[in-house]
């Protein structure tokens, strides 16, 4: 297990952090292409609470988020122009590549990371994302959650487990780093199947992977089912043990880029463990010996 601070200082030489960006886009299990209401876990400013609003320019955004952090990161710090919030490529080719160069040319960005779906990756879009990996280099990271795609039509996620595996495939052929995204926890897995979803990323070639329990958002479907007692928490010892036993089957190589995540307080219902930050990171560090 190689952490992503470790392989952040190996690569670029120094601490890298990122600067997020909300683009105007949506996902296709939202506006009615694929399906409505997005994943049914997932927030209404989807997943990019943590990043600067969407404004008129990247630049203003990056601009922000750099801003935030200055003082924390120092004057050797490398920065990450990440697409956060909802499918940064359910949009045109033109208006990806504009986005993607105007962060790529801002001082001090480093690295571009995108955030998507493997089924809004077509041949346009990834000759966009082609020309991007040879100016910078590129993460895109594919919110996989899990390899069941009877647990995916659960959460809405309105794409197939397969699309997923041809996605890696083809933007490691073009020299991206594939980033997975991992939720434990989800309606009815068990460990069993949740150690499934890590194999088969695994086997895919996914290059890193973010982890993260199942949380509770307000004014999400999965609220509702959470208020009905259809849906169950995991504990914290017990989520850090499936993440431990998922490491285990990881190749050595694996980057983890994130261990656990945790949902804004102002709209998180549950589990309470993810509220107290720094207790949850001191526990990793000690669990994982960072």
């Amino acid at each position: 297990m190689i952490t992503a601070n470790q392989y952040f200082r190996d690569v670029f030489g120094h601490k890298m952090y990122k600067a997020s960006i909300a683009l105007d886009v949506t996902c296709p299990n939202r506006d009615g292409s694929k399906g409505s209401g997005g994943c049914i876990f997932c927030s209404e400013g989807g997943s990019g609470e943590f990043s600067a609003k969407c404004k008129t320019t990247i630049t203003e955004q990056i601009e922000e988020a750099i801003e935030q952090v200055r003082k924390k990161a120092g004057k050797d710090a490398g920065y990450i122009a990440y697409f956060q919030s909802f499918t940064s490529t359910y949009c045109a080719p033109e208006y990806l590549e504009k986005v993607l160069s105007e962060a790529s040319s801002i001082e001090g960005i480093e690295a571009i990371s995108v955030a998507t779906r493997p089924d809004c990756l077509g041949s346009e879009i990834m000759e966009v994302f082609k020309r991007q990996a040879r100016e910078k280099p590129l993460f895109v990271e594919l919110g996989l959650q899990t390899s069941s795609d009877k647990t995916a039509e659960l959460i809405n996620r309105c794409y197939k487990t397969e699309e997923y595996v041809k996605a890696v495939a083809a933007l490691k052929s073009i020299g991206a780093n594939v980033i997975t995204h991992i939720i434990f926890g989800l309606l009815g897995e068990t460990k069993d199947m949740m150690m499934d979803t890590v194999r088969l990323s695994a086997d895919a070639g996914s290059d890193g992977y973010k982890f993260t329990c199942l949380y509770i958002l307000k004014n999400t479907p999965m609220e509702t089912l959470y208020n009905e007692n259809k849906v169950e928490i995991l504990e914290m010892e017990e989520y850090f043990d499936i993440v431990e036993e998922a490491i285990s089957i990881l190749p050595q190589t694996a980057v983890i880029h994130r261990f656990t995540g945790d949902g804004p307080k102002k709209i998180l219902i549950a589990p309470s463990w993810t509220m107290n930050k720094r207790q949850v990171i001191n526990y990793i560090n000690r669990r994982f010996g960072l």
